[in-house]
């Protein structure tokens, strides 16, 4: 098998889960870091790894399969954008873009290209969400008749200075946590009929606190809560699926069927591989999961089917329409 060398930009959070999750991964290896700070730089020497400033450099000076761009959102469309040009397939971590066109640009550059672009939707690649969506095709359970996803976190202050918090370099939170669930949504129930929702804040707040959202599919409404509360809540995320002759609840915990006449069935829901992330998610084995599926589509350069082009642009197209309305 091929090795597949990567080159990754950016060395935050984000940047040090995939560095460590490439450890890991068989046949793959971490060839150059691209960046300008310091932090990327010693980084870069303590990893044992050459530091180039741009993505074009690095290319043209390392042997370069795979560019893994884990940079803040604002910089995601030039970096995919240059990194494909360069006639590399690229990784990309969440959310594509800001917009609906940035997001169809990369989509389209990476066909102009004869490349592929991966996006880091991190939950396909959960157990949890591979049951739930062999659930949903196969209707074990029957047709689905509602949905709810919550995903709920105290305000995180630590950023509170940052890009994050600045709505055209991060979209705040739709493009931040509501995101995570808004493309599993899609990817298992296809693009709404419409969409609703309620958002709140206090009186000094000048970004959303909290979004409601509820999405209709005619024959059933799906609803969907994110926020950054201003109160020291734990870390929430689940969610919970209405069948004809059943219910899948995920309670953050543990996923359990529940049917009459039936004992609840618990799912075996844990990674054969768990990696400390370093960052606010517990050791896990989605990123190795992830990554693991990203490089065996580029060795043969073909598309995922868990983050397909149109489940990509459905969300923008979904987010940038929730954005709108709340801006105005």
């Amino acid at each position: 098998m091929k090795r597949m060398n990567i080159g990754l930009v950016g060395v935050g959070g984000m940047g040090n889960v995939h560095y460590a999750n490439y450890q890991e991964i068989k046949d793959c290896c971490v060839s150059a870091v691209c960046g300008t700070s310091q932090r990327t730089r010693e980084t870069a020497e303590a990893w044992g790894v050459p530091c180039y400033p741009t993505i074009t450099e690095m290319v043209q000076n390392a042997d370069i399969d795979v560019v893994d761009i884990c940079t803040p959102t604002y910089l995601h469309h030039d970096m995919v954008m240059e990194a494909l040009r360069c006639r590399k397939h690229t990784i990309c971590e969440k959310p594509i873009a800001l917009s609906y066109q940035d997001a169809k640009e990369m989509i389209d550059e990476a066909k102009k290209q004869g490349r592929q672009l991966y996006i880091a939707q991190v939950l396909q690649f959960t157990k949890e969400i591979e049951i739930l969506r062999k659930a949903v095709a196969s209707e074990e359970y029957g047709k689905p008749l509602d949905a709810y996803f919550e995903r709920l976190s105290a305000c995180p202050q630590w950023a509170m200075d940052g890009w994050l918090f600045d709505v055209d370099r991060s979209g705040l939170l739709p493009y931040d946590l509501h995101i995570h669930d808004l493309d599993v949504i899609v990817s298992l129930f296809g693009e709404p009929r419409s969409c609703s929702f309620t958002s709140c804040q206090g009186a000094d707040k000048n970004y959303p606190e909290q979004f409601r959202v509820s999405y209709d599919y005619g024959a059933f409404h799906v609803g969907a809560e994110a926020a950054w509360f201003n109160a020291d809540i734990p870390w929430t995320a689940r969610w919970r699926v209405y069948f004809e002759n059943g219910m899948l609840i995920n309670d953050g915990a543990a996923l359990t069927a529940y049917q009459f006449g039936r004992e609840p069935k618990v799912f075996d829901t844990a990674d054969e591989v768990m990696i400390s992330t370093g960052i606010n998610v517990p050791p896990c084995g989605w990123y190795y999961n992830e990554l693991s599926h990203f490089l065996e589509c580029a060795r043969e350069n073909r598309p995922s089917p868990y983050v397909t082009e149109a489940q990509l642009l459905t969300v923008m197209k979904l987010l940038e329409e929730i954005s709108a309305r709340w801006r105005t």
